[in-house]
């Protein structure tokens, strides 16, 4: 089963997989009330493919996606919805549901690879670094390794629109879409407030003695490292350095405040055996992210991370995923949603 959202990355993946003597069947899923769009392209796609097309309606499920979106940010942390929903809906509602089909495997268009080393089936960074996705899989069940394909793994954007064009798919000249699938406009501001009008209650923006250098309507609409739309004045370029949402304050400072070398991360899951001691790795700490080379310290149910230098602004409620080099290759062993950063 192929999740086709009508965009050229999941069109492309289904027509390899034809190619490759596959029995493919789609699947849109339905997670809001305006994807009607897409749902149209994905539609006309597994038409031209001659493929069926399934749409599954998870708008319900969407719900928790959304409430945890929303409980993050009145937390003061940054949330990152896609990983979320890569585990609870793509691997964890869709997968039910390919099986309950009769589908031996889930097919999606993740710029990333899964690779069989020693006889085990393993989550690998793409061929292409620049468009790699595979950050965003690293909370994905383990158990749903051995049953995933990415077929745009070792392909680049611009190989994925040129196997679109050839098969007459039409998607080759889709929009790169950068938006949250659930958040009309990506205004994801103006989603919060309706459901939570309390949150754009104002409050204070001070350094880090205290000093009060503005006012702002609402914390959610910051996050650590930010620079633009502080409407603070200061002579040097400062930054959100801190978000307080219990005394609803954002604090300002120069970059260097920006700067820790350790984070604690919890509610770890591992894609390979848990780790019974420290181990060196590679840790990306946001989905653009290059990654840095750390000490990852298991510790509790969580880790303790230490990048030996330090390391720009570290947001709690992103991701923190560790990457172990096995020859050419970088494979995504885990990951644990970041809590706070320690100097």
């Amino acid at each position: 089963m192929v999740a086709l959202s009508g965009g050229v990355d999941s069109s492309a993946a289904a027509a390899l997989l034809l190619q490759a003597g596959y029995r493919c069947t789609g699947v849109f899923m339905i997670t809001s009330n305006h994807n009607r769009h897409a749902q149209t392209e994905a539609r006309r796609v597994a038409d031209k493919l001659g493929i069926k097309l399934h749409a599954l309606d998870l708008r319900r499920d969407f719900e928790r996606i959304l409430d945890y979106f929303c409980s993050e940010y009145r937390r003061g942390r940054t949330p990152n919805p896609c990983v979320l929903c890569n585990r609870l809906i793509k691997f964890g509602k869709l997968w039910d549901f390919a099986r309950s089909q009769g589908a031996r495997f889930l097919a999606t268009g993740h710029y990333a690879r899964m690779l069989k080393k020693n006889g085990q089936a393993g989550l690998y960074e793409a061929v292409g670094t620049a468009k790699d996705q595979s950050y965003a899989l690293a909370m994905i069940d383990r158990n749903a390794l051995r049953h995933l394909i990415l077929p745009m793994g070792s392909y680049s954007k611009t190989q994925a629109r040129q196997i679109a064009a050839n098969l007459g798919l039409g998607t080759e000249c889709s929009r790169e879409s950068q938006e949250i699938c659930f958040i009309p406009n990506d205004d994801y501001t103006a989603v919060l407030e309706q459901l939570h009008p309390d949150a754009a209650r104002r409050g204070a923006i001070v350094d880090e003695s205290g000093r009060i250098l503005g006012e702002h309507n609402g914390a959610h609409r910051f996050t650590i490292g930010q620079r633009r739309g502080l409407r603070v004045a200061m002579g040097r370029p400062y930054y959100v350095t801190q978000i307080d949402a219990a005394s609803n304050t954002i604090t300002l400072g120069p970059e260097e405040q920006l700067m820790h070398s350790r984070l604690i991360a919890t509610g770890v899951n591992w894609l390979v055996d848990e780790p019974a001691k420290a181990f060196s790795a590679t840790v990306r700490i946001r989905y653009n992210d290059d990654g840095a080379p750390a000490k990852v310290v298991p510790q509790h149910g969580g880790v303790l991370v230490d990048f030996g230098e330090p390391t720009r602004a570290i947001t709690p409620g992103q991701l923190a995923a560790f990457y172990m080099d096995e020859g050419p290759d970088a494979r995504l062993i885990g990951g644990g949603w970041i809590d706070k950063a320690i100097e």
